[in-house]
């Protein structure tokens, strides 16, 4: 259903189980930075009122995910630390050629989001079935389907706001050949995209 060009190795849950923490206090990091990417959409576009109002509404429900993941952390005795990197988008922000028209960039901007969806959402989805740890397991499941109807919803509006349809079905596809490109490098670290 998301279209990944290349899944994500089973072993990478194993890795996130043992560094469990690190999991948790970069998962915070990613839901914060989605919320960020939500409030960027709508300062950058405010005349898609539509994108405003979905925007508006993801803006709320990702910094509900950055409480629900910061109680997680808090109620087991980690404590927030810094953010880092993310490697995975970094290479994802380069992909697109810079410049273009506002339309262009828009299109590029909500293909990429709905890309780190797709991946977070996998990722999750992987959490839900192999983390021994039954809680956070079940919060892993209820979170990948908030995060598959992320990645819908910002390639409904990629192919809305896109030139045309074919254009930005290529320009996704393109866009997947290359993130299955860097995920071989990926998927040995405990972080939710590395």
């Amino acid at each position: 259903m998301l279209g990944l060009k290349l899944p994500t190795d089973p072993r990478w849950a194993d890795i996130a189980e043992k560094n469990i923490e690190e999991i948790l206090v970069d998962h915070a990091y990613c839901e914060q930075k989605a919320a960020s990417t939500a409030i960027s959409l709508i300062v950058t576009y405010p005349e898609y009122s539509e994108l405003v109002t979905a925007m508006t509404a993801l803006a709320r429900e990702e910094m509900g995910h950055f409480k629900m993941v910061h109680d997680k952390i808090l109620q087991r005795g980690y404590q927030m630390g810094w953010d880092r990197k993310d490697e995975y988008v970094i290479a994802l922000r380069d992909f697109f050629p810079k410049g273009g028209s506002r339309a262009t960039q828009l299109v590029h901007r909500l293909l990429i989001a709905g890309l780190i969806e797709a991946r977070s959402c996998e990722r999750f989805r992987l959490l839900s079935e192999q983390l021994q740890d039954q809680e956070l397991a079940k919060f892993y499941k209820d979170l990948m389907i908030s995060e598959a109807n992320h990645y819908t919803m910002f390639l409904k509006f990629a192919r809305k706001f896109g030139e045309s349809r074919e254009i930005v079905d290529q320009k996704w596809q393109d866009l997947l050949e290359f993130e299955a490109s860097i995920m071989k490098d990926l998927g040995n670290k405990e972080s939710i995209h590395g």
